[in-house]
């Protein structure tokens, strides 16, 4: 899910940061420009790991800055095909379900993705799978599993955002990445389902060993 990314940049040191510990005042550059940010063919940034090197520091004309070409190692969040990770259901519509692992909530699971005669209920504004006659429902903020199925690159133009007369956004920037999943295996979706059915299956097996002890 995890992996580490090796990045070539030139950061600039503020003056203000001289006091700094060149070490840390470069992992605090890196960490502003990088952290939970989407790097294209990359992934989503979560912290610098280490620095593997580092030039003299140039001092800019005319601006303070000191410009300093370093290496370093990224820690990034791109999870493979085949995957399985834990989270939780956020929000739900018409076209699937919005995952949330707590640092990002940039995972999808489609409705083509969730268990056959799967349908969403307008009215409670969840999906519903009609397993064998009975209805499951896949609330929000309920444990999931789901599996990584293929990652979404989505190229991103300069736009004019648009807000009301009061200056209130009402038409946001899309994302540029997000993780496509799927929820249509046995032991996907909430946790619950299956922790139940392992249950009912260990009480039956009870009950046929005490019939055949008896």
């Amino acid at each position: 899910m995890f992996i580490l990314t090796t990045i070539q940049d030139l950061i600039q040191i503020k003056p203000q940061d001289f006091s700094l510990p060149s070490a840390q005042a470069i992992k605090d550059v890196v960490n502003e420009k990088y952290s939970n940010k989407i790097v294209p063919g990359i992934g989503l940034c979560i912290c610098m790991w280490d620095l593997l090197s580092s030039t003299e520091g140039l001092i800019g004309h005319g601006t303070g800055l000191v410009n300093v070409n370093i290496e370093f190692r990224m820690a990034v969040f791109r999870p493979f095909r085949g995957e399985i990770i834990y989270g939780r259901i956020k929000t739900s519509n018409e076209d699937g379900i919005t995952i949330d692992l707590d640092f990002t909530s940039e995972v999808f699971i489609p409705y083509q993705n969730l268990f056959e005669n799967s349908s969403f209920s307008k009215a409670e504004n969840v999906w519903v799978w009609n397993s064998d006659g009975t209805e499951l429902f896949l609330d929000k903020g309920e444990p999931v599993l789901f599996r990584v199925e293929q990652e979404e690159w989505i190229d991103q133009r300069p736009t004019i955002v648009q807000k009301d007369e009061e200056g209130n956004v009402i038409e946001e920037r899309g994302t540029a990445w997000r993780v496509i999943g799927s929820m249509n295996q046995a032991g996907l979706g909430p946790t619950l389902w299956w922790g139940e059915q392992e249950e009912e299956e260990g009480e039956e097996g009870d009950v046929e060993m005490e019939e055949a002890e008896e």
